[in-house]
């Protein structure tokens, strides 16, 4: 058996007979070695003429030259959509296929590429490895982060083309669009009436359910929405957080504000 092993450790060495001196890894062509070295050594002798950033392998500066001149040889034969690199058409190919092979070991869910699974299992671990530098919260996504950080900079990025009004979350624009356009996607099993936004309609079935999830600390009483939850609790703690610009006389209640107000228009109109 040992005589076995030894012959077959003579044949690997005869069929790679280069060997890295760091690593031990070992080559069948030298400049294969060659090229391999510079993992241990950091050298990038290969320059991109246009933005200077370097490469160790020449394959590497080819295909990054791509993303100057634009080329995108890579064509998928069922859209026709092009790619500057055969690796993202191999991706892109899945979403005709189906093909999901990248496996959850948790929970079994699979995905068609490998760093949706590494950002997924970051539901399993609780990693959170992307940090605000100004609140110190932390994020398993970053594009997670980078809405975040509008909190602190008031970035709005995503603007209305109707009323030019802005948003910092673009699925924030996308439900406000349906002001202009009157769509209502979300619709009721029950009745039928339909909702533009899925958490009224989520509010409102329990209409038919008659679950009320928001309950009062001080007196037990429960109510459907959160927000009726946070008006009553007003009875309770003596808030009256809505003031008169007129006569400075507060309210416990919007809507009693409001109809104070038609009181002072009254005495203006005559």
């Amino acid at each position: 058996m040992k005589y076995h092993c030894l012959k077959n450790m003579e044949k690997h060495k005869e069929h790679k007979p280069y060997q890295c001196s760091e690593c031990l890894k070992r080559f069948s062509v030298k400049c294969n070695l060659v090229t391999h070295i510079r993992v241990h050594t950091g050298d990038k002798p290969y320059r991109c003429s246009e933005c200077l950033k370097c490469f160790s392998v020449k394959s590497r500066l080819v295909t990054h030259m791509r993303v100057h001149t634009g080329d995108k040889p890579y064509e998928c034969s069922e859209c026709l959509k092009c790619f500057s690199v055969k690796y993202s058409l191999v991706t892109h190919m899945r979403v005709h296929t189906g093909d999901k092979p990248y496996q959850c070991s948790e929970c079994l869910k699979c995905f068609s590429v490998k760093s949706s699974l590494v950002t997924h299992m970051r539901v399993h671990t609780g990693d959170k490895p992307y940090q605000c530098s100004e609140c110190l919260k932390c994020f398993s996504h970053k594009s997670d982060l980078v809405t975040h950080m509008r909190v602190h900079t008031g970035d709005k990025p995503y603007q209305c083309s109707e009323c030019l009004k802005c948003f910092s979350h673009k699925i924030s624009l996308v439900t406000h669009m349906r002001v202009h356009t009157g769509d209502k996607p979300y619709r009721c099993s029950e009745c039928l009436k339909c909702f533009s936004v899925k958490s009224r309609l989520v509010a409102h079935m329990r209409v038919h359910t008659g679950d009320k999830p928001y309950e009062c600390s001080e007196c037990l009483k429960c109510f459907t929405e959160k927000s009726k939850l946070v008006r009553h609790m007003t009875v309770h703690t003596g808030d009256k957080p809505y003031q008169c610009s007129e006569c400075l006389k507060c309210f416990s209640q919007k809507g009693n504000l409001v109809t104070h107000m038609r009181m002072h228009t009254r005495d203006k109109k005559c």
